[in-house]
């Protein structure tokens, strides 16, 4: 049997960038996962890249900033590489303001001059940038941090920009492995939860939807608790809910149609556009809430990246950098909360 440096379980967004870290350290990886690339909750239809608030900082967001910071030419690098487009626009962020928020909305700019190091900006501003979104204020947030991908087309790009690395994609292990490396989403946390005294984190359903609506250019829209993703390919996403209870993970149903109506409600544009596809999955989200990262507690060269759930995309770029330094090299830059043991 052949060996190799580490062999990946999961083709969903973070053992990918796990795997595309490794290879440009120079290892050699084997990527695993019985149902394909993008199978599991990266084969979403949503891709909002979008920063926590700009204010009571702490090692998560800083964790979030610096990726994405990385993401621009970190996907520009798969697009090259792959030959294929990610569907990765950095075009900001567009919130109403409501009257009783417009002075915290103004405050936030501040902290976001200090915090987002001058690399990005949170404005208030009276143009919605191309969408037609009422605003009780007169007034919109504008942050140019945040930046909207398409999560499957993202996944391939990765994928095959590893395969013309050498990365071997299969079904099941062909290869030794020094280390493994463990991104198996909802159901990898249920597995490391067995036999713990809790558990160490679940699958959340989420429903989203697909309109044929051209919005390219645009940033992406925050409404009424829904995001609006205006992809490069002429579609508008929206979504998702969140849902710790639910009969089949994998069906949408009528809590997608009160999100169809409310996206259609606040932005009149959807009112006539046609949905295209209904999406239902399970996200991943560890206990901490935080990613999930390090070794696998009692299994010696066994190691866990999982918990992306509603930040996974945007997490992506410094996980995979953080975990392959972790796996290959021993250092430990991974931050206060993101620690497997933190889930204990």
């Amino acid at each position: 049997m052949a060996s190799v440096d580490m062999s990946v379980r999961g083709a969903g967004i973070f053992g990918l960038s796990v795997a595309w870290a490794a290879v440009k350290a120079g290892a050699t990886v084997e990527l695993v996962d019985p149902n394909g690339v993008a199978s599991g909750a990266s084969g979403g239809i949503v891709g909002a890249l979008a920063p926590h608030v700009p204010e009571n900082w702490n090692p998560k967001k800083q964790f979030q900033l610096e990726s994405l910071l990385m993401a621009q030419d970190y996907w520009a690098d798969i697009a090259d590489v792959s030959g294929k487009d990610p569907g990765y626009s950095r075009a900001g962020r567009i919130q109403p303001i409501e009257i009783a928020g417009l002075q915290l909305a103004k405050d936030r700019a501040h902290g976001a001059q200090m915090l987002w190091q001058g690399r990005a900006t949170w404005d208030v501003i009276s143009d919605a940038e191309g969408w037609d979104i009422p605003s009780t204020s007169g007034f919109f947030v504008k942050d140019t941090l945040s930046a909207h991908i398409h999560p499957r087309q993202a996944c391939h790009a990765l994928a095959a920009a590893l395969q013309a690395r050498g990365v071997s994609f299969v079904s099941d292990p062909q290869a030794a492995a020094k280390a493994t490396v463990w991104a198996t989403g909802a159901a990898g946390l249920a597995a490391v939860s067995k036999g713990q005294p809790r558990i160490m984190g679940q699958g959340i359903k989420g429903q989203a939807a697909l309109f044929a609506l051209d919005k390219r250019g645009a940033p992406q829209a925050f409404v009424n608790t829904l995001h609006m993703i205006p992809h490069v390919d002429g579609t508008v996403a929206i979504g998702s809910t969140t849902e710790r209870e639910f009969d089949d993970p994998f069906d949408t149903d009528a809590l997608l149609d009160e999100v169809i109506a409310r996206a259609r409600t606040a932005v009149p544009e959807l009112a006539h556009a046609p949905v295209i596809q209904r999406w239902a999955g399970l996200r991943p989200r560890a206990r901490s809430r935080a990613p999930m990262l390090g070794a696998w507690p009692d299994k010696p060269g066994h190691y866990i990246a999982n918990g992306g759930f509603k930040i996974g995309f945007g997490m992506a770029p410094k996980i995979g950098e953080v975990m392959a330094d972790f796996v290959l090299n021993g250092v430990d830059r991974i931050p206060q909360g993101f620690h497997v043991a933190d889930n204990f």
